[in-house]
């Protein structure tokens, strides 16, 4: 019997207005899957769209959405242990949960509850590394038999502590994980390569207008540190890096759009070694209408 239904996609595939309407359907709750939006204060460049939650004027009950503080460095071990927290209050209450998000390697995570340790900080790794490139950095990164994350990897802090993690997964003896796999329900949503890249350029059009780049100078304001924004790639590394002088605000725009096309790749390239792994993902085309998308989850959900 299925414990939970995973919903995954690229970025800008409609996830979250299919799980906030499936959700409701069930009566259910969802546990988000993004590794951006755990950040309080940065809403509109990680696309929260907390307004799709609310479904026929009811709010879907959503959680691990603004649970840290911008500057913060939350990472996959922290969320398995949320995600387990909050998976069994839901199921406490008699509910199956809905698992939305983009982050293959958090899906993935707990899906096969992989055993991921709490890597600490090397300071003599990065003090070593801090004046290679990206470029050089990912050579340094592909030069390990196993990597445990290749999304993500869009600025040099990302691509440093992907090689500390690896380091330090070299010299640790594997130990058991201290939860189960869960058996869910994983459903795909499928979007053509000329749409995706047309809503991704449409959307990132409309979140400048919403004033992403102030949200950007408001964090600075608060007293987040341009590196950590830089950190968190994308919307805010190439904003901060407008914002500090380094980008005009065309380049600024030219370089985030081939970004954010290229990590829609990448989360596509990550769903498919999943199935290579042995995830079977029911994929749904994107521009099914959400009812029809409903009445398959829950034929598929039946079959169970």
């Amino acid at each position: 019997m299925y414990k939970m239904i995973t919903l995954l996609g690229p970025t800008a595939s409609g996830k979250t207005t299919f799980a906030a309407a499936l959700a409701d359907k069930l009566n259910s709750e969802i546990i988000s899957a993004d590794s951006r939006q755990v950040y309080r204060g940065m809403t509109i460049g990680t696309g929260k769209d907390l307004n799709d939650y609310i479904v026929n004027g009811k709010p879907i009950p959503y959680h691990l959405i603004d649970i840290c503080n911008p500057g913060d460095k939350y990472n996959v071990f922290q969320f398995q242990h949320d995600f387990h927290d909050v998976f069994g209050k839901i199921k406490a209450n008699g509910k199956l949960p809905v698992l939305c998000g983009g982050t293959g390697l958090y899906i993935e995570s707990v899906l096969k509850a992989y055993r991921l340790p709490d890597v600490p900080e090397n300071k003599e790794l990065r003090n070593k590394l801090k004046d290679k490139n990206l470029s050089e950095l990912k050579e340094i990164l592909s030069s390990y038999k196993k990597l445990h994350n290749k999304t993500d990897l869009d600025s040099a802090q990302r691509a440093i502590r992907a090689i500390e993690i690896e380091e330090y997964c070299l010299t640790q003896s594997p130990q058991n994980s201290d939860y189960p796999p869960i058996n869910s329900l994983i459903l795909g949503i499928d979007i053509n390569r000329d749409l995706r890249r047309e809503k991704i350029s449409y959307r990132l059009k409309s979140r400048l207008e919403e004033g992403m780049i102030q949200e950007v100078k408001n964090l600075i304001d608060s007293g987040v540190s341009p590196e950590d924004l830089i950190y968190y790639g994308l919307e805010y590394k190439y904003i901060t890096l407008h914002i500090t002088g380094e980008l005009s605000y065309k380049e600024m725009y030219r370089q985030l759009e081939i970004a954010i096309h290229q990590f829609a790749k990448r989360q596509m390239t990550w769903f498919r070694g999943m199935e290579r792994k042995g995830f079977l993902i029911h994929w749904i085309d994107s521009q099914v209408p959400t009812e029809k998308k409903i009445e398959y989850a829950l034929s598929l959900l039946h079959r169970n």
